[in-house]
C-alpha cells in the first residue's frame, strides 16, 4: 500500500476518525488515507450560446471529430487500465466511449447545428438533453450522469481548444479533492500517489465508486464542503465511515493507521486458502456470498473466499443491445457462474430493468414522471412474460447437471400477487427455488404474507433505504436520509427476517450494507441468515463476525434499533460490540 494509506479500514466508524469532528460524506471504498489536499483542475466552461459561421457541414464535421477523438481516447485509457489488471475500468471506459458514439446523440447534435447553433454549443445542449433524461431516472441510470458529463466536457474542451479535464500533478502522495471525479480519471489513479479521494457529488453505486473499490483507493463521495478544503492542507480520510477530518493531530493519524493495520491483519487471517466459512465466534454459521455482475467477477469472488453468489446481476446481458440475448447465449453465461461454485449456492436476480434501465428491444411503457417508482423489475417482466420465461428456461437448463444450488429471485416485488406470479413462473420453467427481493417497504411490512409463496428472501438494502427515506441515493445532499443505519430501515430488516424465520425460510442481505463489517454483525443480530457483498469486503466481514458471538450481535442490533438516528444507531452498535 502507498505511504499514507491503509488498504482496509474495517468498519471505520469505531476508530479515532469517526468519533471526531470533521466533514462527513458517504464512504464508498474502505481504507485510511492521510496527506495534503490537491484539488482537481476546474471544469470545462459552458460554451457560449452562439451561432456557427454559416458552414453547417464544417461544424458537423468538427463535432463528430471531437466525439470520435474522445471515444478513441477513452478506449485507449481503458486498455491502459486493463493492462494494469483493472478489467472493471476497461468495461466502464468502453461504456463511456459508446456514449460518445451514440447515433441518437450524433443526430441531435446535427439537428442543432442545422438550426444554426455552433458546434461546441450543439454538443453541450445535446448532452444536456440526455443528462436531464438520465437524471430523472432511477438509481442505476442516474448514477451514470457523471459519466455523461465527463464525455461532454472532453468533447467541448476539444472544440474550444481548452485543456482536457485531468488529475493534478504532484511530487508527493496526496488526497485528491474534487466536485466530482470522472471514471476516466478514476480508472488511471495510481495508488502510490493518490492515497484517497473525496468528492462533493456522486453516490455509492456510481462508476467512480465502483472503480475506487476495485483499485483499492480509500474514497468518500457526497461530502458537502470538501471542495473548499485549502490546497496543501492535510486531511485524514476514512473511506468506510465517510469522515474527512481536516488538519488532524499527529497522534490521531498514528492511532488511525494502527487501528487500520490491525484490521488489515485480521482480515488477512480471515482470507486465503483453507479459510473458514463465515460464522460468529460461537459457531453460528453466516454464509458469506459475493455480489457479481457477470463471469468477469468470478475470479475475485473465489479468491476472497466467497461461499457462493448472493446476487448475480444479469442486466449486463441485456443492456445496450438492440436485440435481446438468445436462450443459448444466456445458458452459457449462467453455466459458467454455476460451475465456479460447485458446492455453493448461486442466487440469480432476474432482469432488473424497465423505465430506469430502458431496453432498446422493448417498447417503453409510456411517459413516467418518476421512473424510480414506475414499471421496473418484476413489474416490467409481468408486462413481458415471454422475456421472463426465456430467462428462467435458460437458468433451468444451465443448472441441469451442475452441483451448485440455483436460486432465482425477482426484484421490485410489492405484494402477494407479485410473489405468487413469480413463484409460478419459476416452477413452470423448472426452477425449483424461487425467491424475492425485499426492497419495497410494503413487502417488508407484509413479509409474512409472502413467505409461504417462495423459498427465500433477499433484502436489497440499496433500494430499501432509498424508498424508506424517499431519498434518491444519487443525490448527495440527501445522504443523511440514505444511510443504511437508519433505525427505520433496521426495523424493516428485522420484520422481514422474523417473518422468514417463522416460515422456516432463509433471509439474506445482498445490499451494500452487508459489506460494512459492523453493520454485518447487526444484520446477523437482526436475523439475516447470509450476507452478500463485493469481493473485497468479504475478508473484513468474515473477520468481524469471527470476533462476536450471536448473542453480542443481537445485543448490538437491539441497541441500534433503540436509537433515534442513524448516527445514534451506529454509535450504539459500536459500543455494544466494543469496537
Amino acid at each position: 500500500m502507498p505511504d499514507g494509506a491503509s488498504g482496509l479500514s474495517g468498519s471505520g466508524t469505531g476508530g479515532p476518525v469517526a468519533g471526531e469532528s470533521g466533514l462527513r460524506g458517504i464512504g464508498v471504498s474502505p481504507g485510511i488515507g492521510f496527506g495534503p489536499v490537491r484539488v482537481i483542475a476546474g471544469a470545462v466552461p459552458e460554451p457560449p450560446a452562439e451561432r456557427h459561421d454559416g458552414d453547417a457541414r464544417r461544424a458537423k464535421e468538427a463535432a463528430a471529430g471531437a466525439l470520435d477523438a474522445v471515444a478513441r481516447d477513452l478506449r485507449s485509457r481503458g486498455e491502459q487500465a486493463a493492462s494494469a489488471g483493472r478489467a472493471e475500468a476497461r468495461d466502464v471506459l468502453d461504456a463511456q466511449a459508446m456514449m460518445a458514439r451514440d447515433p441518437g446523440l450524433a443526430d441531435l447534435v446535427s439537428a442543432k447545428i442545422d438550426d444554426g447553433i455552433s458546434a461546441p454549443r450543439a454538443v453541450f445542449e445535446a448532452f444536456a438533453f440526455y443528462r436531464e433524461v438520465l437524471g430523472a431516472a432511477g438509481e442505476y441510470v442516474a448514477g451514470r450522469v457523471a459519466d455523461l458529463d465527463d464525455v461532454r466536457d472532453r468533447a467541448v474542451a476539444r472544440l474550444l481548444g481548452r485543456p482536457m479535464p485531468g488529475l493534478p500533478v504532484s511530487d508527493e502522495p496526496f488526497v485528491l479533492v474534487a466536485r466530482d471525479l470522472a471514471p476516466a480519471d478514476t480508472a488511471l489513479l495510481d495508488p502510490s500517489h493518490v492515497v484517497a479521494f473525496v468528492t462533493e457529488e456522486g453516490g455509492p453505486t456510481s462508476h467512480t465508486a465502483i472503480l475506487a473499490r476495485a483499485i483499492g483507493v480509500p474514497a468518500v463521495v457526497a461530502c458537502p464542503g470538501c471542495a473548499s478544503l485549502p490546497g496543501g492542507s492535510t486531511v485524514l480520510v476514512d473511506g468506510t465511515s465517510g469522515v474527512v477530518r481536516p488538519d488532524p493531530a499527529e497522534e490521531d493519524v498514528v492511532l488511525a493507521r494502527a487501528a487500520a493495520a490491525e484490521r488489515d491483519r485480521a482480515a488477512l487471517e480471515a482470507s486465503g486458502p483453507g479459510v473458514k466459512h463465515g460464522a460468529t465466534r460461537d459457531g453460528h454459521a453466516v454464509p458469506l456470498l459475493a455480489n457479481i455482475g457477470g463471469p468477469r467477477d468470478i475470479e475475485a469472488a473465489v479468491a476472497a473466499g466467497a461461499e457462493g453468489v448472493g446476487l448475480f446481476r444479469t442486466e449486463f446481458l441485456y443492456l445496450d443491445r438492440s436485440n435481446r440475448p438468445g436462450g443459448d447465449e444466456q445458458e452459457a453465461v449462467y453455466r459458467r457462474v454455476l460451475e465456479a461454485f460447485p458446492k455453493g449456492r448461486v442466487i440469480v436476480r432476474v432482469l432488473d430493468a424497465g423505465a430506469d434501465k430502458p431496453l432498446g428491444f422493448l417498447s417503453p411503457p409510456g411517459e413516467e414522471p418518476n421512473p424510480a417508482l414506475g414499471e421496473r423489475g418484476l413489474r416490467m417482466l409481468r408486462r413481458h412474460p415471454e422475456l421472463l420465461a426465456e430467462q428462467l428456461g435458460a437458468l433451468a437448463r444451465a443448472a441441469a447437471g451442475t452441483t451448485a444450488i440455483l436460486q432465482v429471485m425477482a426484484p421490485m416485488v410489492t405484494d402477494l400477487d407479485d410473489a405468487r406470479f413469480f413463484a409460478e413462473a419459476c416452477r413452470d420453467a423448472g426452477v425449483e427455488m424461487p425467491g424475492i427481493m425485499i426492497e419495497v417497504p410494503a413487502a417488508a411490512l407484509r413479509a409474512g404474507d409472502l413467505a409461504d409463496e417462495v423459498e427465500f428472501f433477499s433484502i436489497g438494502t440499496n433500494d430499501l433505504a432509498q424508498y424508506t427515506g424517499a431519498a434518491d441515493r444519487q443525490v448527495g445532499r440527501l445522504a443523511r436520509l440514505q444511510d443504511p443505519w437508519l433505525p427505520a430501515l433496521l426495523d424493516l430488516v428485522a420484520i422481514a427476517a422474523d417473518a422468514a424465520r417463522k416460515a422456516g425460510k432463509p433471509c439474506g442481505v445482498c445490499g451494500e450494507a452487508a459489506g460494512d463489517p459492523v453493520l454485518a454483525c447487526v444484520l446477523t443480530g437482526l436475523g439475516a441468515t447470509s450476507l452478500s457483498m463485493s469481493a473485497p469486503s468479504l475478508p473484513l466481514v468474515r473477520a468481524a463476525l469471527a470476533r462476536q458471538t450471536l448473542g453480542e450481535c443481537r445485543q448490538a442490533a437491539a441497541a441500534a434499533r433503540s436509537a433515534s438516528s442513524a448516527a445514534g444507531a451506529r454509535a450504539a452498535a459500536h459500543e455494544a460490540l466494543g469496537i
